[in-house]
């Protein structure tokens, strides 16, 4: 049974959003998507006769649900993440491991990916990690793309624009065109932060240079 991670908040678009970027993360995770605590409660009470119900390793959560169900996420400190923004600051959540919502997508992504290498790097305390989660960044082993194609990818995650990466490979902006095109193929992904999250969790570029 693979390892679970609930996302809950009443915002469905931003829940819905998270658990994109959480399934290209951490795609040996099944994320699941609860609108309220009294839902996701459901889910983790056993059914009768039944011994124990759903186990997830870590939570999501909205700061509203967070205070209405205070016990419940205070015995679980280290499993949850706070989905708050640069609106919403509390000294109630100091405690907690939390991420900002409401920057650019590109910031959610790098932070997401941090989280994800401290999780990995401390696995008790900051980030999200279960114990038999492997990293998969290594030196891009296995990938179904070409070399040239893997160092376009890296400086996509970089930030290059089309131009940039010609220049810096010195290649044609057709030839880099033409490669993003096949990349997208390949991995069945079509937006940058898609493709940064895969460059990172593979081994083609490290967080902290996207």
């Amino acid at each position: 049974m693979l390892p679970r991670i609930a996302i809950i908040d009443e915002n469905t678009l931003e829940a819905v959003g998270l658990k994109t970027m959480l399934d290209t993360i951490v795609p040996m995770v099944e994320v699941s998507v609860f609108s309220s605590f009294e839902v996701f409660q459901a889910e983790i009470l056993p059914p009768p006769g039944e011994s124990k119900g759903a186990i997830f390793v870590h939570f999501f959560v909205s700061p509203r649900i967070l205070m209405a169900n205070s016990q419940f996420f205070i015995e679980r400190q280290r499993q949850t993440i706070v989905l708050t923004s640069k609106e919403v600051s509390s000294p109630s959540l100091g405690h907690y491991i939390t991420l900002d919502t409401s920057q650019s997508e590109h910031d959610l992504v790098k932070a997401m990916l941090t989280l994800h290498k401290r999780g990995h790097a401390n696995p008790d305390g900051n980030g999200f990690h279960h114990p038999g989660l492997e990293e998969r960044n290594i030196l891009g082993a296995g990938i179904p793309i070409s070399k040239r194609e893997a160092e376009v990818l890296a400086l996509v995650a970089r930030g290059f624009i089309n131009k940039e990466i010609a220049d810096s490979l010195c290649i044609s902006l057709a030839t880099v065109i033409s490669h993003r095109k096949n990349i997208c193929e390949k991995l069945h992904l079509h937006s940058v932060s898609a493709l940064t999250i895969y460059a990172v969790t593979h081994g083609l570029v490290r967080v902290e240079e996207i």
